[in-house]
């Protein structure tokens, strides 16, 4: 059962005298994790102690905190960064918020493990409020808006956003170009099949295999970036299921028609694995989604490729349609223990603001890391405006900022996780069916994709109205 499931009880307010399987797991979970805390280092008088998971972040910050720590005063403090594993600090976020122990002054979380903040009553969010602080000193206008979506529940946001991660499609420039074919005549993504369908190779000439587009049936972040590309989501602004949409519907017939049968044109080549390193290595798929902070993993692990490839916006679901979409984040929040006194916070506050939206920071991100800052201030500056050789001298820098305004807003639910599995679920299935008969028309296809989103849609509306304060009805909004 995942965390998810199970931390949803912890609020639930059943009359029953007995603590069900998931309470008792919930206590148990409070309990290690209040230990660990307790078992932590000591801090030292006046140390702000930051929790988070990504070592690649933390490359980035350290010669920030030497600055802040050599130039900081008593009353800020110094910063003792405290790197560990994501199912550590995911563990011990829940422990400290479920038992209101202290645990971090500052705490670095990505989106799938922040929204397990959002499960009970507004009141009981383990991260302080940020809402009111950021209109009052205009920061509101100063972050790209979209980027504030997935640390927002019930229209109060509980984190500084870490990034935009546009998502665009990198192709392989040397094959595309020598065969003639001009990516600018590409805007929809039956476009994508028309122009790119010629230098699919199926098997049958000798040559080796070919396709176009790299793309399991399974991959439930790719078929996410997709469904918010497309206008769809898994739950709306009222915090209501919505697998069911026709939206979602119409990407989960496409998705299967290029994933299966004889005219399929995607095959799986697995990111952050050797054996999908050497398929795109080789040429087997074409193109790739494209967040930001892929061009860095594809840099240093498929370094062969450099001055091969290109970046091109998305193809459109339908004409005039959004070219981008989105892939990951993560975020800076400060948990309300620590955030006790108006001091404390201020305190916190502006480390915070120092790390996270400093121009020093942003430009730190893009060149380590590849990854677009969602500070507005800082997108003139002319590192975006580079030419990166792993793509073909392009100024991707740019390219992604021209696209950080269009990308999708998301919903903060504590649920995603579960939903989306659904919707994985409901295409592997619908995959499954058009093995099992001759090629299905789209139309057809949509009609059993309604179907089994709509059994999904059920799934998690049962788990939805487990919770009293996020149920149908309930007039919220993640």
């Amino acid at each position: 059962m995942a965390i998810g499931a199970q931390a949803e009880g912890r609020w639930a307010g059943r009359d029953s005298g007995a603590l069900s399987f998931g309470a008792w797991l919930i206590v148990l979970v409070a309990l290690a994790s209040s230990a660990a805390i307790l078992a932590a280092p000591s801090r030292k008088s006046g140390d702000v102690v930051m929790w988070a998971s990504s070592t690649e972040h933390a490359t980035i910050y350290r010669p920030i905190f030497e600055r802040w720590n050599a130039q900081s005063t008593p009353e800020l403090g110094t910063v003792d960064l405290r790197l560990m594993s994501l199912p550590s600090l995911q563990r011990r976020m829940l422990g400290s918020f479920l038992s209101q122990t202290d645990s971090s002054d500052l705490m670095e979380v990505e989106r799938k493990v922040a929204g397990l903040a959002f499960l009970g009553p507004i009141e009981s969010v383990g991260f302080a409020d940020l809402t009111d602080r950021l209109k009052a000193e205009g920061l509101m206008e100063q972050i790209n808006k979209a980027s504030f979506s997935p640390w927002t529940s019930r229209g109060r946001i509980f984190g500084l956003p870490h990034d935009v991660h546009a998502v665009m499609l990198g192709y392989r420039a040397d094959i595309v170009e020598a065969a003639g074919i001009d990516v600018s005549k590409i805007e929809t993504w039956d476009d994508f099949e028309r122009v790119m369908g010629p230098l699919i190779e199926r098997g049958e000439t000798g040559k080796p295999p070919r396709f176009l587009l790299n793309m399991a049936g399974n991959n439930g972040d790719h078929l996410e970036l997709l469904i918010l590309q497309a206008g769809g989501g898994v739950f709306d602004d009222a915090g209501r299921v919505v697998i069911d949409s026709p939206v979602n519907a119409k990407v989960l017939a496409t998705v299967a028609r290029w994933c299966v049968g004889p005219d399929r044109i995607a095959e799986d080549a697995p990111n952050f694995a050797a054996s999908g390193n050497k398929l795109k290595a080789d040429g087997y798929v074409l193109t790739s989604f494209f967040p930001d902070w892929m061009g860095a993993i594809w840099a240093k692990e498929i370094a062969p490729l450099s001055g091969k490839m290109k970046l091109m916006p998305l193809p459109a679901w339908e004409k005039g349609g959004r070219r981008t979409s989105v892939w990951g984040g993560t975020m800076l929040g400060i948990p309300r223990t620590a955030a006790k006194t108006p001091s404390d916070f201020d305190r916190r506050w502006t480390l915070a603001k120092n790390l996270y939206l400093s121009r020093d920071q942003a430009i730190g991100l893009w060149r380590m890391g590849g990854i677009v800052s969602p500070v507005r201030a800082c997108w003139s500056d002319s590192a975006y405006d580079e030419p990166n050789a792993y793509f073909s001298g392009q100024a991707v820098g740019r390219m992604y900022i021209n696209l950080a305004e269009r990308i999708p807003m998301r919903s903060s639910s504590p649920y995603n996780t579960e939903a989306l599995a659904r919707v994985v679920k409901a295409l592997t299935d619908l995959c499954e069916d058009a093995k099992r008969s001759a090629p299905l028309p789209q139309s057809e296809l949509e009609r059993l994709a309604t179907i089994r989103l709509k059994s999904a849609a059920a799934q998690v509306n049962e788990l939805l109205n487990r919770n009293e304060f996020l149920k149908v009805g309930a007039g919220v909004s993640p």
